[in-house]
């Protein structure tokens, strides 16, 4: 009999796990096909040299050293290199292992709730809640949010291996919690509140507090086992805060619009999490935000939260669902300003599932308090589960490519000046170039201030010949951020491409005094050197340039360009070779050619 019962629950599992990964793939599958996004995508892949280089020695050392992305998350660097070994630049396959991971996390969340309540059906609903929430489908198709995916991984493993270490606790089960957390915390900053979610855990489903004579018995105990992972939490913080490089420059939000804002964000996830409408990439912050809205927030959030504390012995699963919920969101509530973001579908990913447990046991509880039974949850949960499914699917198709994506975006959405700027920067890379400069204006008109979409706008200028628009354009942005190496950089090269060199030298020679370290602007400034014939200093930023990057096979060519212009063929020649060797032969075959090198 009791092999039967096992045979049936093992049954039962099996259909739960097969049905999840179905589902996921069913939904998902799509992605495929998608390409990248022209938003952050850019950044950690397609123009990323330091990705394309695979898996070496010395990309390992870079992912644990750089806060490349203002972030340090050694582990998603990782995970694109090997991308990169498997699939080159075929934006598909790094889909695919966003959607992998996904379906993991899928299947350990299941496995979680199931030991630690037996209860499979419920566990099952949990994991599919969070497999198939339509606002989940921007952690899922957007490559960039592979941080989010891999967080969400290791946290899931992280949470297994502490049930694991409390139904025996021993040092060697606790070594597996904290090196899981340790990846966990190396993949994404925002999982630091896990040690709170363990606490929350322990008190239900866990039941570990049962066990405590006193208050002062259960802080001391809970201290003891969660001080070492506070302890990484805390250092995670201040890497994330302490950043000594120049980074993009964000519009700082004043402290008011972020602290009214915060509420109301935090009721917008929750109204999403149960009607999920009008998703957007990117939400602006706005400009104004009634006080009724701001109150009004204010207090409900003050009533469930009250009403979960009251209710914390008779509904435990109340209380631990909404502050799963609320502990994870406090960290991007947008109080401290983390980016330009008023708040983002991806950061709904890993505290939605408190909103799932919560939903989970409190239902069934009050169909059961009215006498609807089971007769009215199976076939409310076959509905949920479709409505889910298909708001994803539909989701899930923005995504394909930026143009779709960001046009839903200002859609849905007002004001939105980085969609303007994004659409248009896409626009324009397809050669739509009056389109392109529609959507810049646009941008301008909503935010003057806003400088990505004078550079943009000013490269659009100048591909239409209007190179006097195009200088204005360059100026104003200048005059908007004068301490932003960026900003003189771009104008150098515009510089330098018509053949101002003076003005180009001058710009990129300001880029290096407030970012001394960039690489590009040493070897933009050794071209315009060179093409004022003054080669020997040219000399000079190739080679700071090649101290900076020892693979920078532009700079070896253009070194070589040099050597050879100074009448020095055998330097000429050494360095044509390296660039060569590096991907570059153009300087060495016209070497050749001229019978300089053989």
């Amino acid at each position: 009999m009791l092999n039967k019962f096992k045979f049936m629950q093992n049954k039962k599992k099996l259909t739960v796990y097969l049905f999840l990964i179905f589902s996921c793939a069913a939904v998902y599958g799509q992605v495929s096909e998608f390409n990248f996004i022209n938003l952050d995508d850019n950044l950690y892949v397609v123009e990323n040299i330091e990705i394309q280089s695979g898996i070496t020695l010395d990309g390992l050392k870079w992912m644990f050293q750089t806060r490349y992305a203002d972030l340090w998350n050694p582990l998603v660097w990782l995970s694109f290199m090997a991308d990169y070994e498997l699939y080159g630049l075929h934006a598909g396959g790094y889909h695919v292992t966003n959607l992998i991971f996904h379906i993991l996390s899928t299947l350990l969340l299941f496995w979680l709730f199931h030991r630690m309540t037996g209860e499979i059906w419920k566990s099952a609903f949990v994991a599919a809640f969070f497999a198939l929430h339509p606002l989940h489908v921007e952690s899922v198709a957007w490559v960039s949010e592979r941080k989010d995916v891999l967080s969400a991984f290791f946290w899931m493993l992280t949470l297994c291996f502490y049930v694991y270490y409390t139904e025996k606790p021993m040092i060697k089960r606790y070594l597996l919690v904290l090196f899981s957390f340790i990846l966990a915390l190396m993949s994404k900053p925002m999982v630091v509140t896990l040690p709170l979610i363990m606490i929350l855990l322990d008190y239900w489903p866990l039941k570990r507090f049962e066990n405590q004579n006193s208050l002062s018995d259960t802080i001391v105990w809970q201290l003891k086992e969660k001080l070492p992972l506070m302890v990484l939490s805390a250092v995670i913080v201040i890497l994330t805060f302490y950043n000594p490089n120049e980074s993009s420059p964000h519009k700082i939000i004043p402290l008011d619009i972020r602290l009214a804002n915060a509420p109301v964000a935090f009721m917008t996830y929750l109204v999403k999490t149960f009607w999920p409408y009008n998703m957007a990439i990117f939400y602006p912050f706005p400009s104004h935000i009634p006080m009724s809205h701001i109150a009004g927030s204010v207090l409900l959030i003050i009533v469930m939260t009250a009403a979960a504390i009251i209710t914390v012995k008779r509904l435990p699963y109340l209380f631990v669902g909404w502050f799963w919920f609320m502990i994870m969101l406090i960290p991007v509530i947008g109080i401290t300003q983390i980016s330009a973001y008023a708040m983002a579908d991806h950061y709904h990913y890993i505290p939605s599932i408190g909103l799932g447990l919560l939903l989970t046991w409190g239902i069934p509880h009050v169909l059961k308090n009215k006498g609807l039974g089971r007769v009215t949850l199976l076939p409310a949960v076959i509905f949920i589960l479709i409505i889910m499914s298909v708001l994803s699917w539909n989701q899930c198709q923005y995504w394909k490519d930026s143009v779709k994506l960001f046009s839903h975006a200002l859609k849905v959405t007002k004001d939105n000046t980085m969609m303007h700027n994004l659409l248009g920067y896409t626009l324009f890379k397809e050669g739509k170039i009056d389109r392109a400069i529609y959507h810049y204006n646009k941008a301008i008109l909503i935010a003057p201030d806003y400088i990505y979409a004078y550079l943009n706008r000013a490269e659009a200028h100048a591909r239409q010949g209007k190179y006097q628009s195009a200088a204005d354009d360059y100026n104003k942005a200048v005059a908007l951020e004068p301490d932003f190496a960026s900003v003189y950089f771009k104008r150098g090269t515009f510089y330098g491409k018509s053949g101002q060199n003076q003005l180009a030298i001058a710009d990129f020679s300001e880029t290096i005094r407030l970012k001394p370290n960039h690489v590009d602007a040493y070897n933009n400034r050794g071209i315009a050197l060179n093409q004022a014939g003054l080669y020997k200093q040219a000399i000079d930023d190739f080679d700071k340039a090649i101290r900076l990057k020892p693979a920078y096979a532009n700079a070896w060519n253009n070194r070589a360009f040099s050597y050879f212009n100074i009448g020095e063929a055998k330097q000429g020649c050494s360095n044509a070779k390296k660039a060569c060797e590096l991907g570059n032969c153009k300087i060495l075959e016209w070497a050749k050619n001229k019978k300089f090198c053989h």
